[in-house]
């Protein structure tokens, strides 16, 4: 079931893809969303910038493509699967949003809206697929999401498994990570998701800043002034220094021109917020 927006304009496609460097598929097959994923891992970095700096998070098609493709920046996962999804339906896959709830890591469940995520089908028929670009250090590849067996990715292996009142855990190399309601939704209905996460003391997002992406060796991030680097299986960290530095680093290593440094930002109590904007 594709609970869609209006296709993207043949120009906003093409820009699209051109941020994540893929050429546009000759049909919405397997390969086709294998080909996407990957790059827009590799090419647009989960980040939670916005909450430091201040900027509105809008959960519609044209504000999450102006920031994403527009702005060259990154976001996280109600941004990244909710401009995801506008790409594949204009390419011709079906896409439907699913909620999710994250494990944490005592095994307790997150809130409702805590993850979005994308069931995908194509014209192949090889599906249904579930995609993701917005979790982070997860599966580089779509999933099966029919598929009881083990799946191997160049993360991991990784299996969806029946859970309780029809839910689907998500596990990776044995380990639950995700509770998937597969229930269609709309973008607006993750808004209460979205605010939690970018107001709540208790979210990881309002206590730390992150910015990683998949490279061809592994993965890098910057979170406040680390910069942590795997690459084939080893890790290196390093402290870097003054703000030109942290500045030249999202240049170089995200793509991202900031005019200023992120800093964690201090929530006080009785702060209040609103969906979209502080």
């Amino acid at each position: 079931m594709d609970t869609a927006s209006q296709p993207l304009p043949t120009e906003t496609v093409d820009a699209y893809l051109r941020r994540i460097g893929a050429e546009r598929p000759d049909r919405a097959d397997r390969d086709a969303l294998r080909e996407l994923q990957q790059r827009h891992l590799r090419s647009v970095p989960f980040e939670n910038l916005s909450i430091h700096l201040g900027e509105n998070v809008v959960l519609e098609d044209e504000p999450l493509l102006d920031k994403i493709v527009g702005a060259r920046r990154g976001g996280f996962c109600y941004e990244l699967n909710g401009a995801l999804a506008a790409l594949l339906r204009s390419l011709g896959f079906g896409v439907t949003l699913f909620q999710a709830r994250v494990f944490k890591g005592d095994g307790q469940l997150g809130i409702p809206y805590d993850h979005l995520t994308l069931r995908v089908e194509t014209v192949d028929g090889s599906g249904p697929w579930l995609a993701d670009v917005g979790f982070g250090d997860h599966s580089h590849y779509p999933l099966l999401l029919d598929e009881r067996g083990d799946q191997s990715d160049p993360a991991g292996t990784f299996r969806i498994a029946d859970a309780p009142d029809g839910d689907l855990d998500v596990l990776r190399d044995g380990e639950p990570q995700l509770r998937l309601d597969p229930r269609p939704r709309e973008l607006g209905d993750f808004e209460a998701g979205a605010w939690y996460h970018r107001t709540s003391p208790a979210s990881h997002f309002t206590q730390k800043l992150v910015c990683s992406r998949l490279t061809d060796e592994g993965r890098i991030t910057l979170s406040g002034r680390r910069l942590v680097t795997t690459a084939h299986g080893g890790r290196t960290e390093r402290q870097l220094g003054d703000d030109a530095e942290i500045l030249a680093a999202y240049r170089e290593h995200f793509g991202l021109e900031l005019d200023r440094v992120p800093e964690v930002r201090k929530h006080r109590a009785g702060d209040t917020a609103q969906c979209g904007g502080e």
